[in-house]
């Protein structure tokens, strides 16, 4: 799901089993690597699990929140600052953003 043309949000990148369900993690990074070729960030909202951020080329931000849950208030600074940082550095800079299924925080 694209919210902008500089903003994606996505379901959790996957391997194993839940790949099957869940965008397979190989096929995210192929994606972004021939449409963003070295202008994206990941962004994992996810706190219960995480992934080898080798994919991404080790461009990926973890923020720990809980499934059902409103961030932290120090969180979401942190995230947005990120965020301006990491836009404001190329106009050509995308983020994609995921959480477990792909629209709960």
């Amino acid at each position: 799901v694209f919210f902008t043309d500089r903003i994606i949000a996505m379901s959790f990148p996957s391997s194993g089993k839940q790949s099957f369900y869940r965008n397979p993690i190989k096929e995210v990074a192929r994606f972004l690597d021939t449409k963003h070729p070295d202008h994206y960030k990941v962004y994992n909202l996810c706190s219960e699990k995480g992934y080898d951020p080798k994919y991404f080329h080790y461009r990926v931000e973890r923020i720990f929140i809980d499934d059902h849950n409103v961030p932290a208030l120090q969180d979401m600074l942190k995230f947005t600052a990120s965020v301006r940082e990491w836009m404001n550095q190329d106009e050509k800079n995308i983020i994609a953003i995921h959480c477990k299924g792909g629209k709960g925080r």
